[in-house]
C-alpha cells in the first residue's frame, strides 16, 4: 500500500509535507533553546560572582539607574551574608510610587550616590548673621555600606574659617520596595575653630528609616547620640546630646517635568536634648561683675522645605529652619543647595 502511495505526484506532496513538518519542529527547538539560554543569561548576570574591585568600581561609576531588575530585597536576617559581595543598585521607587531622594535638614535612610553644595544663612536675636557652607558627597561601596563625607566651612562676625570634617560609614540592614533601614556611625574631626562652635571631635552613631506606603507620602526619620570626646569642647559649648529626626514629605509631580519634576513639599522636625552637664553654664566677666549664662537642655526646630528636579540629574533644594525652645541659638537659618546625580 505505502508503494503505490509513493508513487506519482502523491510522492513529492508527503515528501514535502514531511519536510516541512522537521523544520518547523526544528525551529521551535531552536527558540526554546534560545529563550532558556536568554534567561540563563540574564540570571548568570544578576547572580554572578564579582571581584572587590568590580564590586567597588560599578558601585561607583557603574551604571546603577538602567536595570532595576538587578536591585535585590536585604534584610537583618541576612545581614552578614547577602549584598556585601554585590555592587550598589539604584532601587526603585517606593510601594506609593515615590523616588528614594534625600531632603536637607531630614535623614536619609537610603544609599545615594551623588554630592550637594550647601549654603546656610543664620539669622541671631542681636540682629547679626553667620554663615556656612558644606560640601556632602555620597559614596556607594556595595549593596550594604557606602561611605557619606562633608567638607564644611562657617563664617561669623568674628571669622571664617573651615569647620569640622565629618566622615559617616553608612550600613544597609534591610531594604524592601517600601521600607528602607540604615545604622550609621559619623566621626567628627576637630578642624574647625571653636569661635564658630567647631574645634570638636565626636562620634555619632545612628538609626535611620525611610518608608513609601501610600502614593507620593514619604515618612523618615531617625534617633542617635553625639557624644564629644575631645578637642575645644569647653569653647565650643559642646555637649553629649540625644538626638531624633522625623519628617513626612508628599511628592507632587512626576521625575520629567522638569524644572518642576520630582516636586515634594516637607516637613523635616529635629529635636536634641543634652545627657551631661558640660559647659551647662558659662561664666563671663562683663566689667566689675560676672554674668552667668546657661545652655539649653533642649532644642526643637522645624523645617518646611522642598525639592525639585531641574534636569539631567540636577537638583535643587531649599529649606528655613525654625527653632521654637528658648533659648534659641539663632532666630532662623536658611539653607539652599544645588545636587547632582550621577
Amino acid at each position: 500500500m505505502f508503494s503505490k502511495i509513493l508513487q506519482g505526484p502523491k510522492k513529492n506532496w508527503l515528501v514535502f509535507g514531511l519536510a516541512c513538518l522537521i523544520l518547523a519542529s526544528n525551529i521551535v527547538l531552536a527558540e526554546g533553546g534560545s529563550s532558556t539560554g536568554l534567561e540563563a543569561d540574564k540570571s548568570s548576570s544578576a547572580d554572578r560572582d564579582y571581584t572587590t574591585g568590580e564590586i567597588i568600581s560599578e558601585s561607583m561609576f557603574g551604571d546603577v539607574y538602567s536595570d532595576p531588575s538587578k536591585w535585590q530585597e536585604l534584610s537583618y536576617g541576612n545581614f552578614f551574608t547577602k549584598g556585601w559581595d554585590k555592587p550598589w543598585q539604584s532601587p526603585p521607587t517606593g510601594g506609593g510610587g515615590a523616588p528614594r531622594q534625600g531632603w536637607l535638614n531630614a535623614y536619609e535612610g537610603v544609599f545615594y550616590r551623588l554630592s550637594l553644595g550647601v549654603f546656610g544663612w543664620q539669622h541671631h536675636e542681636d540682629n547679626t548673621d553667620s554663615y556656612s557652607g558644606n560640601l556632602v558627597t555620597f559614596t556607594p561601596i556595595n549593596s550594604r555600606f557606602e561611605v557619606k563625607t562633608e567638607i564644611p566651612a562657617a563664617s561669623n562676625s568674628e571669622e571664617t574659617n573651615f569647620g569640622d570634617f565629618r566622615i559617616q560609614a553608612r550600613f544597609l540592614l534591610s531594604e524592601s520596595r517600601d521600607f528602607t533601614q540604615t545604622f550609621n556611625i559619623e566621626f567628627r574631626t576637630p578642624t574647625g575653630s571653636p569661635v564658630n562652635g567647631n574645634g570638636v571631635a565626636s562620634v555619632i552613631p545612628q538609626y535611620q528609616f525611610w518608608a513609601n506606603w501610600w502614593k507620593g507620602l514619604v515618612v523618615r526619620g531617625g534617633v542617635g547620640f553625639d557624644v564629644p570626646y575631645a578637642g575645644d569642647i569647653h569653647e565650643a559649648k559642646a555637649r553629649s546630646t540625644f538626638d531624633a529626626n522625623f519628617s513626612v514629605g508628599y511628592y507632587m509631580t512626576p521625575h520629567d517635568m522638569t524644572p518642576f519634576g520630582d516636586m515634594v513639599w516637607y516637613v523635616a522636625t529635629n529635636y536634641r536634648h543634652a545627657i551631661d552637664n558640660r559647659t551647662h553654664t558659662t561664666s563671663e566677666v562683663i566689667g566689675d561683675e560676672t554674668a552667668v549664662t546657661s545652655s539649653a537642655n533642649d532644642y526643637l526646630s522645624f523645617s518646611p522645605g522642598f525639592r525639585t528636579h531641574l534636569g539631567m540629574d540636577w537638583y535643587m533644594l531649599g529649606t528655613v529652619e525654625l527653632p521654637v525652645s528658648t533659648p534659641k541659638p539663632f532666630e532662623y537659618q536658611v539653607l539652599f543647595s544645588f545636587m547632582k546625580v550621577y
